[in-house]
């Protein structure tokens, strides 16, 4: 293979959220009020619409812009958030949400429970577009007996209902008829108000002095969206950024030994996976889709991609997950089997042609497929890559699904029902690559009324095993996520979401 030398070891290890970094003294002074942070991002926003939007990259600029009805502690535990309070009936069908008082949003209306039930009822409505719709399928009204009160009735015991009001996606509360001008010029309660984008380059956000939990340190954050990992570490490096979030991996070990920058990492950051969309012919041969399982070195490709910045993974659930399925093992690289498989299906070397789709937003993904390309054509696959812009990959792959192979990764999917069902089952929202199988369907809707959190484990479980069996997907690998920022950013410890994805700089500030 003609690549650069792999690494010799990973450097994380599954089963546990590793949190550590290396902060200058200086970042821990008093914070101060005041300052433009400047942010290098490394991937591009797309929709501003929280409710429509897909994509980790634009989520991850909206958390400071919006605030959802609850939320989750450090160790994913739903506490409250614009609800003051949350309870839950006995039949486990209704659910009352207490508001707090004095929440406004950056339109300068105080929220109420009119703006609670317009938006679960705009996320719900098939014509918002809303990537979490489903969240929403079991709800049979919602009342609102006074400004500071919702009750939300289910049809049916929907065990995860809370925890997906947790994420952005679905939880977040938007003014009443807001939603005309969310996707351009986004209203939230959040800390920052949302100023302009200049599509592709650059996000401005302002401190909101009315925030509910008070306002922000920082008076601006300019989010400079630089995916380019390189140019993105030379601002860092001559002063231009404050702050950049995925340090190159190949430039980790240099920058954690260099006294001139903070680095903060933790596992993971995201998840891997190979797709295969299921409605191109060769792919709805499970024989077809396992040889090419077969054919990928996942150690490998983990060295020669990402720097041993993170670590192989049979399974996408959250390590720390009980419905971690433990018991999955990656499928060794074996070109004998896979070219038998292959023979099997009636393809011989050479026969079967197919395009890699491979976004530039992620340069890991394009050195990914540089990778697996030797191995495929190793393997008798006829094998191009074809190089997107994040916005074409989105409108191609995920919109249009005009695709035979292609990579991507998920942040945040740290509730099972969010991942499991939203990816695999027939109808979830992110399920692209048109997987249809009656049987994760099967499981994914029992999972939704099982209301025992172990019993609910071992279906999702039985999910993992469903998809490794039937090849459905390949997991890859988990990633490491990293920050670096000049020792003038103050709170970085505060800057993480426990979900791993999701950046807040509501505590952030800059020392003079």
């Amino acid at each position: 293979m003609k690549r650069r030398d792999f690494l010799k070891s990973t450097s994380a290890v599954v089963g546990g959220t590793i949190l550590s970094s290396a902060v200058p003294a200086l970042a821990q002074s008093t914070p101060v009020s005041g300052g433009t942070l400047i942010w290098g991002h490394s991937e591009t926003t797309q929709n501003l619409d929280m409710h429509q939007t897909g994509t980790a990259s634009t989520g991850r600029v909206l958390q400071n812009v919006h605030s959802s009805i609850v939320t989750v502690d450090k160790d994913l535990n739903v506490i409250p958030n614009l609800a003051e309070s949350f309870d839950l009936s006995e039949d486990g069908l209704v659910y009352t949400f207490k508001l707090r008082s004095g929440v406004k949003f950056h339109d300068g209306s105080d929220m109420t429970s009119a703006d609670v039930k317009y938006s679960f009822e705009r996320c719900k409505d098939p014509a918002t577009g809303a990537v979490n719709f489903e969240v929403f399928n079991a709800v049979e009204s919602i009342e609102t007996p006074d400004d500071l009160t919702v009750i939300v009735t289910l049809n049916s015991i929907n065990a995860p209902f809370l925890s997906r009001l947790a994420e952005n996606g679905a939880g977040v509360i938007m003014p009443e008829g807001s939603g005309e001008v969310q996707g351009t010029t986004p209203i939230g309660a959040g800390p920052f108000k949302f100023v302009r984008r200049e599509f592709g380059n650059e996000v401005e956000l302002a401190r909101f002095d009315d925030y509910w939990e008070g306002p922000a340190y920082l008076e601006r954050i300019m989010i400079r969206e630089i995916t380019e990992p390189t140019v993105r570490l030379t601002g860092l490096r001559t002063g231009e950024l404050h702050m950049i979030n995925d340090i190159p991996a190949d430039r980790m070990a240099e920058i954690k030994a260099d006294p001139a920058f903070q680095v903060v990492t933790w596992f993971p950051l995201n998840w891997d996976f190979l797709n295969m969309n299921h409605d191109f012919e060769p792919f709805k041969d499970a024989r077809v889709r396992k040889a090419f399982d077969l054919m990928i070195d996942k150690e490998a490709l983990l060295e020669g991609a990402l720097w041993g910045e993170g670590a192989v993974t049979a399974s996408p659930s959250y390590p720390t997950s009980a419905s971690y399925n433990h018991d999955l093992v990656q499928r060794p690289q074996d070109f004998e089997q896979a070219r038998a498989l292959l023979a099997e299906a009636g393809y011989g070397p050479g026969e079967l042609k197919v395009v890699f789709k491979v976004t530039t937003n992620y340069p890991y993904h394009v050195e990914a497929a540089q990778i697996m390309l030797e191995w495929f054509r190793e393997g008798g696959v006829d094998m191009s890559i074809e190089q997107l812009t994040w916005s074409d990959w989105l409108s191609q792959v995920w919109v249009d699904k005009d695709f035979q192979i292609s990579m991507m990764n998920f942040f945040t999917l740290w509730e099972p029902d969010f991942l499991y069902y939203s990816l695999w089952n027939t109808t979830g929202a992110f399920n692209y690559r048109k997987i249809s199988d009656p049987v994760i369907d099967e499981l994914t809707e029992k999972a939704r009324i099982t209301v025992d959190p172990d019993a609910r484990a071992e279906i999702y479980k039985a999910v993992q095993q469903r998809v490794f069996d039937e090849t459905h997907d390949v997991y890859l690998w988990f990633r490491n996520g990293s920050i670096g920022a000049l020792p003038s950013v103050g709170g970085l410890d505060t800057v993480v979401h426990p979900n791993g994805s999701n950046l807040n700089f509501h505590k952030v500030w800059l020392n003079a």
